[in-house]
């Protein structure tokens, strides 16, 4: 099965032989305080900008009952995003990986993406599209 969105995700994530934790990181599109008068205009397009990690979370597939709910979730919170990042993790034994268990990995993925270095999660866009963000430079 192809991906194509969040939806397809969790259906996919459900289906594992193993039970699966999602990794959730919620990010905003920033300017650095010094960016160039045409870094300004670009990010105003709604282009370039950097990611920064605003809220991370996680969660089994079972707890997100589709990418509406979750977008709804982060609405009631006020967590303002831009993409979402996932990564997961497979759990063992016909068990999950319990949210302890996660707390480094969730860590890491937040120190990855303040680095840019995206490639290993998918993103995910507010429609709850997967894109696939290219590095500026």
């Amino acid at each position: 099965m192809s991906l194509e969105n969040f939806d397809d995700l969790l259906s996919v994530s459900r289906r594992q032989a193993e039970p699966q934790r999602l990794l959730l990181v919620f990010a905003r599109a920033e300017l650095p305080p010094d960016a160039t008068v045409d870094e300004r205009e670009t990010f105003k397009r709604g282009e370039g900008g950097a990611l920064a990690p605003s809220v991370c979370v996680d969660k089994l597939p079972e707890e997100v009952g589709s990418f509406a709910t979750l977008v709804e979730e982060a609405h009631s919170i006020g967590v303002h995003w831009d993409v979402l990042f996932v990564a997961a993790m497979g759990g063992r034994g016909g068990h999950a990986p319990n949210s302890d268990e996660a707390v480094q990995p969730l860590r890491m993925m937040v120190e990855q993406i303040k680095g840019g270095r995206i490639a290993r999660f998918l993103c995910v866009d507010r429609q709850g599209q997967l894109v696939q963000l290219q590095r500026g430079g």
